[in-house]
């Protein structure tokens, strides 16, 4: 009967191994079907251990009683008392942990049935929850993602057998190497963000499309540039530019670009000037190559990428983080700030509601901290500093 249990399922676990790196919560699929053909109470998957000060990431799929069916939701509630008094108070109390990498354990080969249940783990952890017998794992990388799987069954169950430890023998090196899927996915998408978020606060308004000129996401500036319409405007999925021939030049140019990141000639670039119908100042517009792979499947993907200034849009450079940078105070960051936005010494004054006199000061002393003699110097010091990234 066992080996006809892991000859079913056996493929269609592995499965939801492999899929768990891309769910969210992460492998809330493969753990109630990993509960079930190891016939536990819990399993457990601890991605990140509990310690002082941090709550750890422990997921639980917990067997339903009997007569009621597997609950919608496949994963336990995290502030469940199980979860959470393991990680306020007795993680620092478990004996099942820092196993040898990949070795199946059971919590009866380093502690003793009659040790245990004088263990004040056992008493005030296992025993109000009712478990007594666990098996586990430790698999990842040694020196990134490490996680822990452990089964846990109740003191009337039979203990694990030879059997599962084989079959989680076998289902180790997949988890493995779908955490490890998992870890690079996770930095991937950390980097993709931040890059992302500095892109933002640039005010830089960020358009990525694939073979077809095809709008495949946009960031949230150029969201609302592309809503606002005014020079730039969507058609379909096709960016579109008002007058004729100016909207041949972009066509043209995205065509020349996309060409180029089907050849490999990633070094391309093309620069138009978009005016606006309204009156507004016109919009500066950069389109380069997506680099990819060598492998890289290329249907569909990202191909180009349009990058738009938009002249009118006020900077949000920090004035605590510009004070940070050059040892300016509230005050003097504030006057950069204007100064840099383009206001004149005495309209920058008037919107402080200080004399000129004062203002004067002030400039006098950014220059003294900044190292710069000359207005011009200080907006091109601040446009170029990382204040905006504040």
């Amino acid at each position: 009967m066992a080996s006809r249990l892991v000859n079913r399922d056996y493929d269609s676990l592995v499965r939801l191994i492999y899929q768990g790196a891309l769910e969210q919560p992460p492998w809330h699929s493969a753990l109630p079907a990993l509960r079930e053909i190891m016939d536990a109470q819990v399993v457990s998957l601890v991605l990140r251990p509990p310690s002082v000060g941090d709550r750890g990431i422990i997921l639980n799929s917990v067997r339903p009683e009997p007569g009621r069916p597997e609950s919608s939701a496949p994963l336990a509630d995290p502030n469940d008392w199980e979860v959470t008094a393991y990680r306020e108070q007795f993680f620092s109390l478990d004996p099942f942990i820092n196993l040898p990498p990949d070795q199946i354990i059971s919590l009866d080969d380093l502690v003793p049935d009659d040790e245990l249940v004088n263990s004040d783990y056992y008493l005030y952890y296992l025993q109000p929850t009712q478990l007594f017998r666990i098996l586990g794992v430790d698999t990842g990388q040694p020196d990134g993602l490490l996680a822990r799987l452990r089964f846990s069954r109740r003191r009337e169950e039979t203990p694990f057998s030879e059997r599962d430890r084989g079959l989680l023998s076998l289902i180790t090196p997949h988890l493995r190497q779908a955490l490890e899927i998992y870890a690079r996915l996770n930095r991937m998408t950390s980097e993709r963000d931040i890059y992302a978020g500095a892109v933002d606060q640039l005010s830089v308004a960020t358009i990525i499309l694939d073979d077809k000129g095809r709008v495949l996401n946009t960031n949230a500036m150029a969201s609302a540039l592309l809503k606002d319409g005014d020079g730039l405007s969507l058609r379909g999925k096709h960016l579109h530019i008002e007058g004729r021939n100016t909207d041949r030049e972009l066509q043209c140019a995205l065509s020349s670009v996309i060409r180029a990141q089907q050849a490999g000639e990633t070094a391309l670039v093309k620069a138009l000037r978009v005016p606006r119908p309204r009156g507004r100042t016109p919009l500066g517009l950069v389109i380069r190559p997506v680099p990819v792979s060598e492998w890289e499947e290329g249907q569909a993907g990202p191909c180009a990428a349009v990058f738009i200034s938009d002249p009118d849009q006020r900077d949000c450079a920090s004035q605590q983080t510009l004070g940070q940078l050059f040892g300016l105070t509230p005050a003097e960051a504030n006057v950069a700030i204007l100064l840099a936005r383009g206001l004149s010494l005495a309209e920058a004054s008037e919107a402080q509601n200080i004399s000129p006199h004062t203002a004067r000061a002030q400039l006098k002393s950014i220059f003294a901290k900044t190292g710069v003699s000359r207005q011009a110097e200080l907006v091109r010091m601040i446009i170029k500093s990382v204040a905006s990234l504040g």
